[in-house]
């Protein structure tokens, strides 16, 4: 016999409702505190913290605290694109996004949070332990609106079995020894290849202003100093301008592009390059090299005059929150995570290019990247190539227009310099 309750149900169906629902209040407040963070990066970024499955970096810190993360990744210009329109809007569902240290202009960065101050209250674990350059790049108007997460540093690549076919016992410290050396390897080698002491992309500001920093020189300093050193400059684009006339830059050096350092390197085509020291694994790829294991690296030497130690060229990635995204702590606490020495080395083993410096001494980094020690040192002086501003992209344009002339010996080398100041001069923020 059933007895019904006042409502119409069975007692049965009652005490088994009753029981569901007490089952649903049971779980109920797990999930109801689950929530979603919503990151706008790279596919990259994601890779290296292995958030493809459940067992990633962060996989602890999304259970202790209920989250879950949603990754909406794009190639770097369309991310960059992306990131500033969602940060004009009144309000964005993104708590993180990635971005670039050559992007944040004054305007840019008044669309993020300010992060020192969270700094001061939730500190990120040994925060000085992160490159010095890599912060200055992301501070702007002296706010600090990105913590750095990812670094490609540039150094200087050498292949030994050519060094030692030329009898070079050593890459050059200084850059007299590198001229000489890349002079010396111009040449053609035993196996019949033509080969030119050293290769560069003709339309990377990167490269002039690695020469002008090598006699203290520089294109915009990060007080926004147009060619502070003019002479250092002129030093610097003579070098470049010599290594040209005596073969040891390619006769075809206007037009050569990024991607041809790498081809040429890998074919034994130039004993001299400079890029990214994560370049190494490519370089020396069996599948792609005629040189694996032969192709190695050292920091980029700056001259004999040099005072101090050399500024070599980095960019980095960073992780900001944009002013207008609501939960500003969740970010925050993410930030902070992926930013832990842990996880700094865990994205190292993953193929990041790790912000610490101190990441380079983990014996299992060194085990899998033999460039770490040199990496490590030169990432330490690193800064970018010049700061963001709204006219970067037509200074730049400018600057490699008369680099390109005073290389190639259409117009002294004095004359460009000054050409550089007076038609850059106008594009400068005030």
């Amino acid at each position: 016999m059933t007895t019904k309750t006042t409502d119409g149900l069975t007692r049965r169906h009652l005490l088994a409702t009753t029981a569901s629902g007490a089952a649903l209040l049971a779980i109920g407040p797990a999930w109801a505190q689950a929530a979603t963070l919503n990151i706008l990066s790279h596919r990259v970024h994601q890779a290296v913290l292995g958030e493809d499955g459940d067992d990633g970096l962060l996989a602890t810190w999304k259970a202790e605290n209920g989250i879950a993360l949603e990754y909406t990744t794009f190639d770097s210009n369309p991310l960059q694109d992306r990131l500033f329109r969602e940060a004009s809007l009144s309000e964005t569902e993104y708590g993180v996004g990635y971005m670039i240290d050559n992007r944040p202009t004054s305007e840019i960065a008044s669309l993020f949070e300010p992060l020192g101050p969270w700094q001061e209250s939730d500190p990120i674990e040994d925060f000085g332990d992160i490159a010095p350059g890599l912060i200055q790049g992301m501070t702007v108007d002296g706010n600090l609106i990105g913590i750095p997460v990812r670094h490609a540093t540039q150094g200087l690549f050498y292949n030994e079995a050519l060094l030692e076919e030329a009898g070079i016992s050593a890459p050059p410290t200084t850059l007299e020894e590198l001229v000489e050396q890349a002079n010396t390897l111009t040449f053609t080698s035993s196996s019949g290849t033509d080969v030119t002491g050293m290769v560069l992309a003709s339309d990377l500001a990167l490269f002039p202003v690695m020469f002008a920093r090598a006699f203290g020189g520089d294109f915009i300093t990060q007080d926004f100093e147009l060619v502070p050193d003019p002479a250092a400059m002129e030093m610097g684009l003579n070098v470049l301008r010599g290594m040209f006339e005596s073969g040891a830059l390619p006769r075809s050096y206007a037009a050569t592009r990024n991607d041809d350092q790498v081809t040429w390197m890998q074919q034994g085509r130039a004993a001299f390059t400079v890029l990214p020291f994560a370049r190494s694994a490519q370089l020396n790829n069996p599948e792609q090299s005629n040189y694996p294991g032969q192709i190695k690296a050292v920091a980029f030497p700056g001259s004999e005059e040099l005072e101090g130690p050399m500024a070599s060229i980095v960019e980095a990635w960073a992780m900001v929150i944009p002013r207008n995204y609501a939960d500003k702590a969740t970010a925050w606490s993410y930030i902070r995570e992926v930013s832990s020495r842990a996880n700094t080395i865990g994205m190292a083993l993953n193929g990041n290019g790790p912000v610490r410096v101190s990441s380079y001494s983990d014996p299992a980094l060194i085990a899998q990247n033999p460039l770490a020690e040199v990496e490590a040192a030169v990432l330490a002086d690193a800064r970018g190539a010049f700061p963001p501003f709204p006219e970067a992209a037509r200074a730049q344009a400018t600057m490699l227009e008369e680099v390109q002339l005073a290389v190639i010996g259409r117009k002294p080398v004095s004359e460009a310099v000054a050409a550089i100041i007076e038609r850059v001069g106008p594009m400068m923020p005030s």
